[in-house]
């Protein structure tokens, strides 16, 4: 076991563990801060961004009308004061990123503003067709130019968070390095989870392999609140592309004006909602499900080749060079698609500064539930959300280090790790069992039966995975593992208190909205479960 005692522990290396830490260092220039990263130091949701970042930047929009935008896709379950908060904060964040190096798309001497679903001004900020890919260099840029007091660790994923021994107090993580095999203790005051998503608890995913749900479920076995994760976004427009690995085609295609057609060629989204293509991506997401299910077919197309085809090139370069290698001109001819999961509008129940109901343990971005998104996400949101937090948090990070009066009192942890490779083949068949059941139960459109018959196969699995995992030596899969078998129960739980269709949860034997439903789905664990609390 290796111990790194440090100021703050940042797991994750996105948007908003980046910010979070480059804000930290700015105001606390002494602070040490330690960031841990699963894969690659870019290797995040973040980077696989390509729309943007919703901001009120254009003279005919409004922090208003944002903020309506953003209630309305939210049906009813957005917190309006974190909304309005956020919102208001667009342009100071924008102009923050722009700071650090990002380079966003300009036009007529100003940014870019493009429009996704749901939105009802052009007010998205983008770099081309990879914004996320953009910030990630820009801000890992300046994390490189600070490697006197901030470390960056590829390659090492969480395991716990260590409490201190009165268990009142957040003491840092245990985790564990894939390429040294070593048990590595971070012990600090301020501990940030920044670990995006679990899009991989799915079969059919627009998400990097990471994206497991490792915040989500280290917090919610050290006894912290865990909200709204029945609410999965699903990307209504992924490229269809068996055997590959999937690729998202950017909501902002059909903002251009794309439009979606069955493989007969009829347009479909005119029935199905006032604003077309441009509808909410949950309505877009169920209509294209509806479709599939009717046809037989596996896959919708999109089409956006009757726009000028340099137009298309210099808007999407990316989008049109990976359809390209994949044998589809998209400048010649539609684009073969299907809904894949997206985004977790739940998460670890916090405030817009992070603060969660364990002292110490700080959260943002898609990890964390502040009630931004309420029961659906608005479109470019996401990064928004997660840069606002960082910010704030960072603040509150250095007014607590700034008054704590000593830093936290625990030992050294004894863990054992696996020396050597450990068999896959069961682990393996256990990971792309539970990843279907949860794509055929729960998926876009549920009923309580499926739901019931999730639970059983989702129990099964995870009573199997944890005796593993308590039987065995840490190991990088099987921590993995444990962590997407505790996401897909607190999912179907959470569905299964919602016993109405609201904004993403739809429910085809509770068809219609419920107010006596009108609130938050909050989940408290009966006591925390980590393996390393002293």
């Amino acid at each position: 076991m290796t111990r790194h005692d440090v100021d703050a522990v940042v797991v994750g290396s996105g948007i908003a563990g980046l910010f979070f830490a480059l804000k930290l260092a700015e105001a606390r220039p002494e602070t040490r801060i330690a960031i841990i990263t699963k894969k690659g130091e870019s290797e995040s949701s973040t980077n696989w961004a390509q729309g943007g970042i919703a901001a009120v930047l254009a003279p005919t929009d409004s922090v208003e009308a944002h903020v309506a935008d953003t209630l309305e896709v939210g049906r009813g379950l957005c917190h309006r004061e974190v909304v309005e908060d956020v919102v208001a904060t667009g342009r100071a964040v924008i102009d923050d990123l722009i700071g650090y190096g990002v380079r966003f798309t300009q036009k007529d001497g100003g940014l870019s503003l493009g429009r996704e679903g749901g939105h009802s001004h052009n007010r998205v900020v983008h770099a081309d067709d990879l914004t996320g890919k953009e910030i990630e260099r820009a801000l890992l840029d300046q994390i490189r130019a600070r490697s006197e007091t901030i470390s960056l660790r590829t390659n090492c994923i969480a395991v716990d968070l260590i409490r201190e021994p009165d268990g009142d107090r957040c003491a840092g993580v245990l985790a564990y390095s894939e390429t040294e095999r070593v048990a590595l203790q971070y012990v600090a005051p301020i501990t940030m989870l920044a670990t995006g998503g679990c899009g991989q608890v799915y079969y059919h995913t627009s998400n990097p392999k990471i994206a497991t749900g490792d915040g989500v479920a280290i917090a919610h076995r050290a006894g912290v609140p865990i909200a709204n994760m029945e609410f999965i976004q699903f990307h209504p427009t992924t490229l269809y592309a068996p055997g590959r690995w999937p690729f998202l085609i950017s909501e902002a295609v059909r903002g251009e004006g794309a439009f979606l057609r069955t493989v007969d060629g009829s347009r479909f989204m005119v029935e199905a909602h006032p604003d077309a293509e441009l509808a909410p991506r949950d309505v877009v997401a169920r209509a294209i499900d509806r479709e599939l299910k009717m046809s037989g077919e596996d896959y919708v197309l999109l089409d956006i080749s009757h726009r000028d085809p340099e137009f298309i090139r210099t808007r999407f370069p990316n989008i049109y060079d990976r359809c390209l290698h994949y044998g589809f001109d998209i400048t010649k001819r539609d684009i073969p698609v299907v809904p894949a999961a997206h985004y977790t509008c739940g998460g670890v129940m916090s405030t817009l500064d992070g603060q969660t109901a364990l002292s110490g343990l700080l959260v943002a971005g898609e990890v964390a539930m502040t009630g931004m998104h309420g029961a659906n996400r608005l479109a470019s949101n996401s990064l928004l959300e997660a840069v606002v937090m960082a910010r704030r948090s960072a603040t509150f990070a250095v007014e607590r280090l700034n008054r704590i009066d000593a830093r936290p009192q625990v030992p050294d942890i004894d863990v054992s790790v696996s020396a050597g490779p450990v068999e896959k083949g069961i682990l393996a068949h256990w990971k792309k069992g539970l990843r279907m059941a949860m794509s055929d139960l729960v998926g876009i459109v549920r009923t309580r039966g499926r739901l019931e018959r999730a639970a059983r196969r989702i129990a099964g699995f995870r009573s199997d995975i944890e005796t593993e995992f308590v039987a065995r030596p840490l190991h990088y899969y099987l921590i993995e593992l444990r962590n997407l078998a505790q996401v897909a129960e607190l999912i179907i739980q959470s569905a299964q208190r919602r016993p109405e269709s609201r904004g993403l949860h739809w429910l085809d034997d509770c068809p219609e909205s419920n107010d006596d439903y009108k609130h938050d789905t909050v989940i408290v664990p009966s006591a925390h479960t980590t393996k390393v609390t002293t």
